[in-house]
């Protein structure tokens, strides 16, 4: 099966964590294997702290992001990889005060169209308790574990 990404297509967002994503390849296009993001973070935001099974390669395309990896925390800036492996807690956060861009590879592939449409009308009204982000990541097999990263 061949794939072909449109740069057109919009994007989904996400305001209350400051993020607009596009997905480049999805697990349909590779049979699950892998599955293909890129995303662009608004300055001071990124993802609550969380773990899944699934294993993320992070590369950074513009900007600088500070990481925190099983309690590890770093700065990558463009052209570095930082790998997560599947069931590490992390989060990172845009640390500049521009739009930063990641592209992001995930393994195996997951249906990051409906994770990201799921988890932005969860976050329609702002980032709600990890209670109810636990009850919507639950499907995932994602688990939330504390706040957004802050500087």
């Amino acid at each position: 099966m061949s794939w072909h990404s449109q740069a057109g297509e919009p994007p989904i967002l996400i305001p209350a964590i400051g993020l607009e994503l596009r997905v480049r390849l999805p697990p349909e296009a590779t049979g699950g294997a892998v599955t293909v993001i890129d995303t662009v973070n608004a300055p001071g935001f990124g993802p609550p702290l969380h773990r899944h099974a699934e294993t993320e390669l992070f590369r950074v395309l513009e900007g600088r992001y500070l990481f925190e990896v099983d309690g590890q925390r770093f700065f990558a800036e463009p052209g570095d990889v930082v790998s997560v492996p599947g069931g590490a807690a992390h989060a990172f956060i845009n640390a500049t005060e521009a739009p930063a861009r990641q592209s992001v590879t995930i393994l195996p592939g997951l249906d990051a169209a409906a994770f990201f449409t799921g988890l932005g009308a969860v976050m329609r009204d702002g980032v709600p308790d990890r209670e109810a982000l636990n009850a919507f990541g639950k499907r995932w097999g994602v688990e939330f574990l504390g706040p957004p990263l802050r500087l």
